[in-house]
């Protein structure tokens, strides 16, 4: 995609923290470095993060004699970088700042004297860090006594004066630029770090130059990414918004346990923001739940690099029964249930990357064995979950069924193993996929899975469905009985297609507005379930406070997704009865994107008030869900088999939209449609549903229909 026109698309003014007014947020990250937020400064003041959650507060900022406060200022974020511009009556100050892959933090400052004064401007410093080692340059070391690394740091100026004062005329103006390079201590040389920082200090570029060559460089990114346009601004703007999503939390600590490159979960944390402190929860971190989320979408970029490191990552630190964990640089957590294998075999679809997934196939093979062990029982192939909190779907009502929803779900005697639809599920997908790639790779256990993969499906369709209700349940443990809760996870068989024409009532559970159809769909339950909040408190009680994670009713983007998958499935399926549904549905996920539905404020969170919409959490640019995988799988329409591709699109009221840049077993795929009857507006696109590969038109139809191709035929 053309990255300086995305830059623009999603400008926003004064984007900040709801939970802490005043503070600026930034997009650009680095491998290593970012900010959590900033203050209203010069500079880089506010909180910072390496690797993980270290909450330094201040890198450096610049003070100035005429003034104790930059505010109002106005903050102008963009995925590239922030602009911040303060206009007083005694001085302006207009800086363009950014953080670069290679974790520098970097200030283009101008700053004009409009008093009969001189302006002093002194760069203000951690001086107990960070010291005076060459003209203009600082270096020093941040302890971090919770994590196995120190970080080093190098600060250059391209005034050596301003370390000291540098003074401006009444009517003058100057520019500096200000550069700290971090590192960590023992493995990142103090030469190697004053180098990065000087580089944008020594006067060699100008500002102007700076900022161009780090748009290019922070732009390159994208250049790898499929391009998707089309007649709604909505979509087409979300579309740019996820691949920032997944650039904005793309890390590579290259130390300790994460030595591949990851997507983190998030680049924000919860709770506790005091200097240099580790409380509280933080989404910085290989979360193996989430893992198979950015998968489905990251899968689509042109290098697999991103996804493979994090499974490889997994793969290198099981835990003791072989399971795929959450990690630190220094931990091993716990694990979350996940489809990982399932999501490994999407991305060996598109890249035919042979030699790695050979390499991952035996771990691939003990999840599956790691979960019969841990999760399984005798008497069926349905996995039991005993704490709620490990499917990521904590306190979701089923688990209180059998007591009555009580007013305190922390009392142990209150709650129940379930054999879980969801944990069944992946159980399901995670098995099929191994045995399809046992089958891609010539492995002869490939039957072996095939045939489990058969029998955990047949186990969920005969003792999860219940046919009075229509509707999938959670199971008691031990005696099978259903707990008649409608939670979301009910949605999953269909979102892994193992339903046929004895479920077609399940999705009228989906669209019904007295259960999941309401005022900010999806619910995590339904509305008509006794423990339903809208809000997440639990009876009344809000028992993790205002923002903590209760399945019990608020809106999540992740589970929105899958849910949205499975609509889309069944309305194909169905000879697409629900396609005008699920575009009514896409669109209101796509609106959770933006603060009150305005387009100029993106931003996304964890989870939402699932009668208004209002967030209920402030972590923004949060990364557990997928959205990409749904524009190309069902509104352009392409499905990747090992075989074939399959166009099959819903319908989702477009009068044009064209997919580009779409790289497949080598293959360039460009998807194009115009309604029959749209001028034509863009001369690229012809009328009618077409397909291109390489450049040449291999499939046409005047509507938007189902096909089929041959890939053998595609690749000669």
């Amino acid at each position: 995609m053309e990255f300086r026109r995305m830059d623009e698309q999603l400008a926003s003014e004064n984007k900040t923290l709801r939970t802490r007014p005043g503070s600026l947020l930034l997009g650009p990250t680095g491998a290593r470095l970012w900010a959590d937020y900033l203050d209203p400064q010069p500079g880089f003041s506010g909180r910072f993060d390496f690797i993980h959650k270290i909450n330094l507060p201040l890198l450096y900022t610049v003070t100035a004699n005429l003034t104790d406060s930059f505010e109002p200022c106005r903050a102008t974020w963009m995925p590239s970088r922030l602009i911040m511009e303060y206009e007083g009556n005694r001085l302006a100050l207009r800086e363009e700042k950014f953080i670069t892959w290679n974790d520098c933090a970097v200030s283009c400052q101008t700053w004009t004297n409009r008093s009969g004064e001189e302006l002093a401007l002194r760069l203000g410093v951690d001086g107990e860090k960070l010291r005076e080692t060459a003209e203009g340059v600082l270096h020093g070391t941040f302890p971090i006594e919770h994590y196995s690394f120190d970080i080093a740091a190098a600060v250059a100026v391209s005034d050596p004066g301003l370390v000291r004062e540098v003074r401006i005329s009444p009517g003058e103006s100057r520019r500096f630029v200000i550069a700290a390079a971090l590192g960590i201590e023992g493995r990142d040389s103090r030469r190697t770090l004053e180098e990065r920082a000087a580089s944008y200090t020594n006067g060699s570029r100008s500002p102007e130059r700076i900022v161009s060559d780090h748009q290019d460089e922070y732009g390159a990114w994208f250049g790898k990414a499929p391009s998707f346009r089309s007649s709604d601004p909505l979509l087409d703007r979300t579309w740019a918004y996820r691949w920032f999503l997944l650039r904005h939390n793309l890390a590579d600590p290259q130390f300790g346990l994460l030595r591949h490159p990851l997507f983190y979960e998030g680049r924000s944390h919860k709770k506790s923001k005091a200097p240099y402190s580790k409380g509280g929860w933080e989404f910085s971190k290989l979360i193996n739940l989430s893992v198979p989320l950015h998968l489905m979408d990251a899968r689509w970029y042109h290098d697999p690099l991103y996804c493979e490191g994090a499974l490889r990552n997994m793969a290198d630190h099981p835990d003791d029964t072989g399971m795929f964990c959450c990690l630190t640089v220094d931990t091993v957590m716990h694990s979350f249930a996940n489809f990982s294998c399932w999501a490994a075999y999407q991305l060996y679809l598109l890249h035919r990357n042979r030699e790695t997934m050979a390499r991952l196939l035996p771990t691939l093979k003990k999840q599956i064995a790691s979960w019969r062990s841990v999760y399984g029982n005798e008497r069926d192939e349905l996995m039991i979950e005993y704490r709620h909190t490990r499917t990521g779907k904590e306190y979701q009502p089923s688990y209180w069924y059998f007591h009555r929803f009580p007013k305190n779900p922390k009392d142990p005697e209150t709650y129940t193993h379930l054999k879980r639809v969801d944990r069944t599920v992946y159980h399901y997908l995670n098995t099929l996929g191994v045995a399809k790639l046992c089958a891609e790779l010539g492995d002869p256990e490939a039957d072996v899975y095939f045939r489990l993969s058969e029998q955990i499906r047949e186990d969920i369709l005969a003792k999860m469905w219940d046919e009075p209700t229509s509707f999938f349940y959670d199971l008691h443990y031990q005696t099978d009985e259903k707990a008649f809760v409608k939670n979301i996870v009910g949605f999953y068989p269909a979102w892994s297609q193992i339903v046929d024409e004895r479920h077609d009532g399940l999705i009228g559970h989906l669209l019904d507005p007295e259960e999941f159809s309401t005022g900010c769909p999806f619910p995590s339950v339904s509305a008509d379930c006794p423990a339903y909040s809208r809000d997440g408190g639990w009876m009344g009680h809000f028992i993790k406070g205002r923002n903590g994670c209760v399945w019990d009713g608020p809106t999540w983007p992740y589970t929105n997704s899958v849910a949205l998958d499975a609509l889309a499935r069944e309305s194909k399926r169905l000879g697409h009865r629900y396609d005008r549904e699920f575009i009514r549905y896409l669109r209101e996920y796509s609106f959770l994107h933006f603060f009150d539905r305005d387009l100029g404020r993106p931003g996304l969170v964890e989870h939402y008030n699932s009668a208004t919409g209002e967030p209920l959490s402030d972590e923004q640019e949060y990364n557990h869900s997928f959205y990409i995988d749904l524009i190309v799988t069902h509104v352009a329409g392409l499905t990747v088999e090992s075989d074939r591709l399959i166009l099959d699109p819903v319908d989702a009221g477009l009068d044009t939209f064209v997919l580009d840049r779409v790289k497949i077993a080598g293959l360039n795929v460009k998807i194009t449609y115009r309604r029959p009857g749209t001028p034509a507006e863009d001369p690229d696109v012809e009328e009618g549903y077409r397909l291109y590969i390489n450049g040449a038109e291999a499939f046409s139809s005047r509507r938007l229909c189902r096909a089929e191709l041959p890939l053998e035929r595609l690749l000669k």
